[in-house]
């Protein structure tokens, strides 16, 4: 019952031989979902050693280049592969004639279904549900219409004390129903209480990806309380008025949005090439939110059950 975020891309519009633009993988429960697709991305994913196939959701923040020109070689490699299974792409609505105007001339024999989930720009929407989590797209403020995507585990069933099972002889077809929150009514109708029978399970976890967007108050009430927060932060304070004319955030934007939002952990990305040393970054955002940490290509951050965030770097 893994969650682990793996950071694919760290830069913002201009790759580098170390650093490649923004691009993520989420895996809860060993669902795999790719979050933006720069190029190089597919390189990425094999350096990471995650089987393409295993990717069935792709979520684009936004339509700029930088946030989806991978995408274009990635659905190439899924045809050469033999990919038979539909993929869903997430993202607004003119990704569609973007695609279709690359199948016009490439892929135009594809072997597999691609189905379209357009976000709305004006509102959070739910864009994924299974029985595992759920994903609602909501929207950033950018020189044009950007989203963020929340990640929500679901609760899990308790875990049930085997020998309350033995004590009130509970039959194998109750155990599932007293997990998910059911009282049992013994033959002779003692009522034992679920929580009685039952040790909790853990607290959901939950990751929110934020990139690209201007300083934007109207995101905290929809990230409150979450563990994990990716937040763009392209230049430093020093440029403040560069990062208005271009609608992206500073280390200390970010961070103001994660204390105000009391998120857990703030990871911050999406670094313009003119700087050198990134730790300046990491200075500015920690003078208002402390537990902060810059990403780099192939950090992977993984929030444990007990709540603990764990980082570790699968490129060094």
């Amino acid at each position: 019952m893994n969650f682990s975020l793996y950071i694919l891309g760290s830069n913002s519009a201009l790759p580098t031989k170390s650093s490649f633009s923004t691009a993520q993988v989420l895996s809860v429960h060993e669902r795999f979902f790719l979050l933006d697709c720069a190029e190089g991305t597919q390189i990425q994913l094999r350096k990471f050693k995650i089987n393409f196939n295993r990717i069935n959701n792709i979520f684009i923040s936004h339509l700029h280049g930088d946030h989806l020109f991978g995408l274009f070689g990635l659905l190439s490699s899924f045809n050469l592969m033999g990919r038979k299974n539909p993929l869903t792409i997430h993202a607004h609505k003119n990704i569609r004639k973007i695609l279709n105007n690359h199948f016009k001339y490439f892929d135009h024999n594809r072997q597999f279904e691609i189905v379209y989930n357009f976000i709305d720009e004006d509102k959070p929407k739910l864009c994924f549900e299974d029985d595992k989590l759920s994903v609602i797209s909501f929207p950033l403020k950018h020189r044009i219409a950007s989203s963020g995507f929340l990640f929500q585990e679901k609760k899990q069933p308790d875990h049930i004390i085997k020998e309350k099972i033995v004590q009130y002889n509970i039959p194998l077809s109750q155990i599932s129903k007293i997990k998910n929150g059911a009282d049992f009514i013994t033959p002779d109708g003692k009522i034992i209480k679920h929580n009685e029978l039952t040790i909790p399970s853990y607290k959901p976890r939950s990751y929110a990806f934020c990139s690209d967007t201007i300083y934007f108050e109207p995101i905290i009430n929809i990230i409150k309380n979450i563990d994990l927060l990716y937040h763009e932060a392209t230049f430093l304070s020093n440029e403040k008025i560069r990062a208005s004319e271009t609608f992206h955030s500073t280390p200390a934007d970010a961070a103001k949005i994660a204390s105000m939002a009391n998120v857990r952990k703030l990871l911050l990305g999406h670094f313009s090439i003119r700087y050198k040393d990134l730790s300046l970054f990491l200075n500015e955002a920690i003078q208002y939110f402390d537990n902060t940490e810059l990403v780099s290509d192939g950090d992977v951050f993984e929030i444990k059950k007990s709540g603990e965030i764990i980082k570790t770097n699968k490129f060094t």
